[in-house]
């Protein structure tokens, strides 16, 4: 099978890309941003298609994704008022509240990987390692010098790959006793100098 890779998100694949986000990122924000038909709802209301690489088969089908973030926004930031729009008023607004606690800020001295996803039964056939290349590849295009994301200190896989990458581990940030909400203690900055 053959992959490539496409710049921006194709409006025909919101609704799978939203299902591979929370595929990946369910287990820890589900606490707060379930049940899974609201998440999906807010996921596919504020996916930014500018702010993404897709991995697509020759049929078009959506086998992965990763996502960034620029001075502009991120992939699947969204707002208070999207969080109010799908959960309502207090839903909305204490989710925004406990996830703003969480996000961080956009780094304008490297680019900022903003999520990276591989359909369960697509991973280890090289996909996340070609979207990589390609975030660091826009990264060079946008004058970067280095890429960075962040990591949870549960996944041993994920960080494993970026490893493997080139990628370096720089700083751990605990998140305190979000760490009953979200299921992990600390996330890990890891950064891979492209040029």
């Amino acid at each position: 099978m053959r992959i490539s890779l496409h710049h921006g998100l194709p409006a025909a694949q919101r609704h799978t890309a939203a299902r591979l986000y929370w595929q990946a990122f369910g287990g820890k924000l589900d606490k707060v941003m379930g049940p899974e038909p609201r998440a999906l709802a807010f996921l596919e209301r504020v996916m930014r298609e500018d702010h993404a690489i897709a991995a697509l088969d020759d049929d078009g089908r959506l086998l992965g994704l990763a996502g960034f973030k620029t001075p502009r926004g991120g992939f699947a930031g969204g707002t208070s008022a999207d969080m109010r729009a799908v959960y309502g008023a207090w839903g909305g607004t204490w989710r925004a509240m406990i996830l703003r606690l969480l996000q961080g800020e956009v780094d304008n001295d490297r680019f900022l990987l903003d999520g990276i996803c591989v359909a369960r039964e697509m991973r280890s056939h090289g996909i996340g390692t070609a979207l990589l290349g390609e975030i660091c590849a826009e990264a060079i295009r946008r004058g970067y010098t280095a890429v960075r994301l962040d990591v949870i200190d549960s996944n041993w896989r994920a960080r494993a790959l970026y490893e493997r990458l080139g990628f370096v581990a720089v700083s751990a940030h605990g998140i305190g006793a979000l760490r009953h909400v979200f299921g992990f203690t600390s996330a890990i900055t890891m950064v891979r100098r492209v040029r």
